[in-house]
């Protein structure tokens, strides 16, 4: 019902209509933040690429509903997500979080936690996705924890065992391992053999 120059319900800002179809606009705008990002990417223009897929991320962000479930009283600013959103969001999460991982290895100064966590959070949506398990392996490798990156690294390698990079990162991380392992028995064996 309109009265004189306001908008009846299903016309207002608002409305339950007006919010899905603003979370399709914003999802969509997210999409194409990311396949922005995947150009500048296949240029090697490294810096574009991360601050489009973080501009992906900011948007998505507004639209998780998993970010305000801790909040009691805040939520987004948004409709509920249909299932087919839930998805795209959640695929398009995995696809940035993953982008985002990959430019940071190729990045002179790698900064490997940023990987690992990127990584992880790839993890905790899809388990067993490859280039994620690969990734977190390397970033756990160079963080200096030998044992998780060839956890990680061993999964990547029964997906793909034909995939040169992991098999090169999967005997790095056994190479540290068995380093490790000779270093403490060395080190148990000064402990305890005679001292003349």
């Amino acid at each position: 019902m309109e009265t004189a120059g306001v908008p009846g319900p299903a016309a207002t800002p608002f409305s339950g209509q007006a919010l899905r179809k603003s979370n399709w606009t914003l999802l969509e705008q997210a999409v194409q933040m990311k396949t922005e990002g995947n150009a500048f990417y296949r240029e090697r223009n490294l810096r574009s690429a991360i601050k489009r897929y973080h501009g992906a991320l900011l948007i998505l962000r507004g639209l998780d509903s998993d970010v305000f479930a801790s909040i009691k009283g805040l939520g987004p600013g948004s409709y509920p997500l249909s299932p087919e959103q839930e998805s795209l969001l959640r695929n398009t999460q995995v696809d940035v979080f993953n982008n985002l991982a990959a430019c940071l290895l190729l990045k002179e100064s790698v900064n490997y936690a940023r990987v690992q966590d990127y990584s992880l959070r790839v993890l905790r949506w899809q388990p067993h996705n490859v280039k994620a398990l690969y990734r977190a392996g390397v970033a756990t490798l160079e963080l200096g924890d030998a044992r998780m990156a060839k956890m990680y690294l061993t999964r990547a390698f029964k997906v793909q065992p034909n995939d040169v990079n992991v098999k090169k990162y999967l005997q790095k991380a056994e190479e540290k391992l068995n380093q490790e392992l000779a270093r403490e028995k060395a080190l148990y064996r000064g402990m305890f053999s005679p001292r003349i």
